[in-house]
Parts: structure tokens; C-alpha cells; sequence
């Protein structure tokens, strides 16, 4: 089985082309390449197969040539990972698998546009965000009110005061499952400056990770209403580096760091 490894501000993933969709990608196999110690270790996997093969997404074949099926480092399918889908169109990029300058990508969360700019930074329409109320999240039995926020996947983004340094996110934060019935990404977030924020996050699926590009999207839209605010560019800072947002009225951008760093063969 080729593979290839790559990460989007140190949320890493371990890529498999799959063009015709032949792989047997069983969430038991997703685990074990993910597994840091007996596998390659990864956040998750990115399987690259051709979208009018993929029946959850065949629709979308004339738009897109590629499916991102993206799977948690658990096994679980999510709908859709904003780093992810960045490292994705690297990836696509460098093997020469789409037009450079512009293109989408098929995802479980729809359509995501990509652009590269001219210092090969990566730029993705992220849609238009969606508040659906407010939710509370339990870190070590401190409570914590955050906005439920939908970037394709679920989010509760919360603004504490707190430092999210000292933050011990080594274990699920508690929420409410009548809200969030399939699980939910959690962001711990302090408002730092104007248009500024750090974030921490554990994502479902997967644990606390050093970046999530669509919990940065939910972070700038928290970080925006606490000011009064819904669109701008923010800047989000991670464990794993920086991140900018673009919020306006219609959708939002995601932009960042993405490369491939090894590529061979794993053992079956």
C-alpha cells in the first residue's frame, strides 16, 4: 500500500492514493496506520479517490475530480477537516493530479474551492459558518459556555479566561449529546488581541491535536462575536503554528501552511 505523510500546522496525516476505490479501508486498518507507536502515526487519513467512484459523493463529479475521504485516527468518518483538506490539495498539486491555480475538492461536508497563492500558500472556501445557540463544555470539571458553531462538522467553540496553556486536555471534554448526538470538536480559546486569538482543541476522533483547521474557523467566529464582530481576518494560533481566517458575509477562508514530508510503502 502507498502512502504518503503530511501535515497542515502539525495536524498530520497519512495520505493513500486509491484512485478506483479499491482499498479495504476498515476503521481497525485507519487505527493501526494511525497508531503512533505500531503504525505510521497520524491525526487521521486521507484517502485520495476519484469522486464519480464514491457513491456518498458521485453527485458531485462534475465539480470535483477528487474525493477527500477522510477518516478520524480512530476509524470513524468525519465530514469534513479543514487542514486536511489542504494537505489533500499539496498532495494533488505535486503529483500533478489538477490545475494548480484553481480547483475544488469533494468532501462528506460538500464542495471546498481551493486556491494557491503565489508563495504556494494554500487557501480554502471554508462556506459560510453557522451559529446554532450556545452549548457548555466540561474540562476538568470546570464549565465553559461556547458557541455552537457548524463548519461542515460540529464545533463548540468557547472564549475562557483562562489560559488555554494551562489547559489538561488529556481526556474527552464533557458536553451535552442531545445537542451534539454524533460527537463534537471542542475549542478552548483566549481572545488575545484584535482579531487575534490561541486556540487549543480536542477533536472527535481523534483527541487534543496541535491544529484543526475548521476549529479555527469556529475559533475566529467566537473570537469575532465576543468583539462584536462578523467578518474580518483573523489570525488563530495553535499548538502547531498559525492560521489565518477570512470571515465575510457569504462564506469564509482558511489559509495556511501544507506540506508533504515522506512518502513510501506500507506493509498490509
Amino acid at each position: 500500500m502507498r502512502f504518503l505523510k503530511g501535515h497542515g500546522t502539525e495536524n498530520d496525516f497519512v495520505i493513500l492514493p486509491d484512485p478506483d476505490g479499491e482499498l479495504e479501508l476498515t476503521a481497525a486498518r485507519v487505527a493501526a496506520i494511525c497508531d503512533r507507536r505500531a503504525g505510521l502515526g497520524a491525526d487521521g487519513v486521507l484517502r485520495v479517490v476519484r469522486t464519480k467512484v464514491s457513491p456518498e459523493v458521485s453527485h458531485l463529479a462534475g465539480q470535483a475530480e477528487w474525493f477527500m475521504d477522510y477518516r478520524n485516527s480512530d476509524g470513524s468518518m468525519a465530514e469534513m477537516c479543514g487542514n486536511g483538506v489542504r494537505v489533500f490539495a499539496r498532495h494533488l498539486i505535486d503529483a500533478g493530479l489538477t490545475d494548480p491555480a484553481e480547483f475544488a475538492i469533494a468532501t462528506r461536508g460538500g464542495l471546498r474551492a481551493v486556491r494557491v497563492d503565489a508563495e504556494g500558500e494554500i487557501s480554502v472556501d471554508m462556506g459560510l459558518p453557522r451559529v446554532l445557540g450556545e452549548s457548555v463544555a466540561t474540562v476538568a470539571g470546570q464549565e465553559y459556555t461556547g458557541l455552537h458553531i457548524d463548519v461542515g462538522n460540529p464545533h463548540l467553540a468557547c472564549v475562557i479566561g483562562d489560559p488555554v496553556t494551562q489547559l489538561v486536555l488529556d481526556h474527552q471534554p464533557a458536553f451535552d449529546p442531545a445537542v451534539f448526538p454524533t460527537g463534537v470538536n471542542i475549542e478552548l480559546l483566549n481572545a488575545v488581541g484584535p482579531r487575534r486569538a490561541v486556540m487549543r482543541v480536542y477533536e472527535r476522533g481523534s483527541g487534543e491535536t496541535r491544529s484543526c483547521g475548521t476549529g479555527a474557523v469556529a475559533t475566529a467566529v467566537a473570537a469575532a462575536h465576543l468583539a462584536g464582530e462578523s467578518t474580518g481576518t483573523w489570525t488563530v494560533e495553535v499548538l502547531g503554528g498559525r492560521l489565518t481566517v477570512t470571515l465575510t458575509a457569504e462564506t469564509s477562508y482558511l489559509a495556511g501552511p501544507a506540506v508533504i514530508i515522506a512518502s513510501g510503502e506500507l506493509a498490509e
